[in-house]
């Protein structure tokens, strides 16, 4: 297992392109985090950082899709090192202005949320042409997954360090530096100055023009919606037993079981179709889900949450394969980060509707809607599946066989560098 990762990261260019991407996303895993440490250290109240992080949100699910289509259509270079540098302008400004003129602090907010670079998609984006071989791109995309886990729990550690050495203004200014050098060993990188779209259609709904692209948004609105709701939820639950470190327990334990499951999924080879491997594994998914409204004790709880997670970077993994397939031609940047998008949307709706369900019935009711929302997404795709069929069978697509292009073990990998 661990030499089959260990060849992939061998494979030239990968480790720096799957590094320098990580590096270059720890703007946007930290950012609601380090917003709200600032706007408290300058004194605002919540409500305020709450408010000046959800336009930030807001206006990151807008930009992603449309710089991923500005990607497909100009290249990686010229699009993606101007916006991480326009995106962390606009967090310097934040840190020069403070909270003393409010509206240039939410403009600064909408500039760093809008002009944050697609760097997931476009690193998916990549895989084929760098790693040739389907094996080793379904493998990349299980490693993409487990790494992204690992950002999430490393970013928020790397902001305290930072305000610990030197300030919450600090904490912005050295993340977003960070984030700028990462997006410049990405671009500058061979792979991605050479990295062309194949010719699309012009068509102004872009990716959304594939009916099998909005079948997987749709489950994974829901996929969102289970997750921003746990993290909400786990709060109350640690407010149920004693405070303290319960809510850390039960997030770690997700994220742990998300990385070891995503770590087993993408050692091997899995036969057959991903539409249908991807309808199993929400399955499980949502089956994971569904015992945590028990709200058991805190080690049975640490273990169910556990188990909730295994099955999440397998079916990220496998959603990547998808919209990989699914994706009209010369918009596959867009179609990743829509799928970004959607999730991040389905995450915060999540936590904002969680609210008036633990307060009316408790942390077991909170855990109830996450587990709602993963039968919300396994009856999408399987309500819609004559729409996430075979992208080369289907019927009644504007270009119903341009989506597998290489016909390679898993279908929709591509053996050169067009996407």
């Amino acid at each position: 297992m661990a030499a089959g990762y260990a060849e992939l990261l061998r494979t030239r260019h990968a480790a720096r392109l799957l590094a320098g991407t990580l590096v270059g996303r720890l703007p946007n895993a930290t950012a609601p985090l380090a917003v709200v440490l600032f706007v408290r250290a300058e004194g605002g109240g919540y409500g305020l950082a709450g408010a000046l992080a959800a336009v930030y949100g807001v206006c990151n699910a807008v930009g992603q899709p449309l710089l991923g289509r500005a990607v497909d259509l100009h290249g990686q270079p010229r699009v993606m090192l101007p916006a991480s540098v326009l995106s962390a302008l606009g967090m310097a400004l934040l840190a020069a202005v403070g909270l003393d003129v409010l509206w240039l602090a939410y403009a600064a907010m909408v500039i760093a949320g809008f002009f944050t670079p697609p760097l997931e998609g476009g690193l998916r984006a990549l895989w084929p042409g760098v790693l040739k071989r389907a094996d080793r791109v379904h493998a990349a995309y299980a490693l993409d997954a487990v790494a992204q886990e690992v950002m999430f729990a490393v970013g928020p550690l790397l902001v305290t360090l930072c305000v610990a050495a030197w300030s919450e203004r600090g904490a912005l200014l050295v993340i977003n530096l960070i984030g700028v050098l990462g997006a410049l060993s990405v671009v500058v990188s061979e792979p991605s100055r050479q990295w062309r779209s194949g010719p699309r259609e012009a068509h102004w709904l872009g990716a959304l023009r594939s009916t099998g692209l909005l079948v997987l948004l749709g489950a994974f609105f829901f996929v969102g919606l289970a997750l921003g709701s746990i993290a909400v939820t786990a709060v109350a639950y640690a407010d149920e037993h004693g405070g303290g470190m319960v809510s850390s327990y039960l997030l770690s334990a997700l994220g742990v079981g998300a990385l070891a499951g995503g770590i087993v999924y993408g050692a091997r080879e899995w036969p057959g179709r991903p539409e249908s491997r991807l309808r199993l594994l929400i399955a499980l998914l949502a089956l994971g889900y569904l015992p945590l409204a028990l709200a058991p004790g805190v080690a049975g709880m640490t273990a169910l949450t556990g188990v909730a997670g295994v099955f999440l970077a397998p079916a990220l993994a496998c959603a990547f394969v998808v919209v990989d397939r699914h994706a009209p031609k010369g918009t596959v940047t867009e179609a990743f980060s829509w799928l970004v998008t959607t999730f991040g949307v389905g995450s915060a709706v999540g936590a904002s509707v969680v609210g008036p369900a633990v307060e009316s019935g408790g942390a077991a009711a909170g855990f109830a809607v996450a587990g709602a929302a993963g039968l919300a997404a396994l009856l999408v795709l399987l309500s819609t599946k004559r729409f996430l069929g075979d992208p080369v069978q289907r019927k009644g697509d504007a270009a119903p066989a341009e989506n597998d292009r290489n016909g390679a073990v898993e279908p929709g990998f591509r053996a050169g560098h067009q996407a």
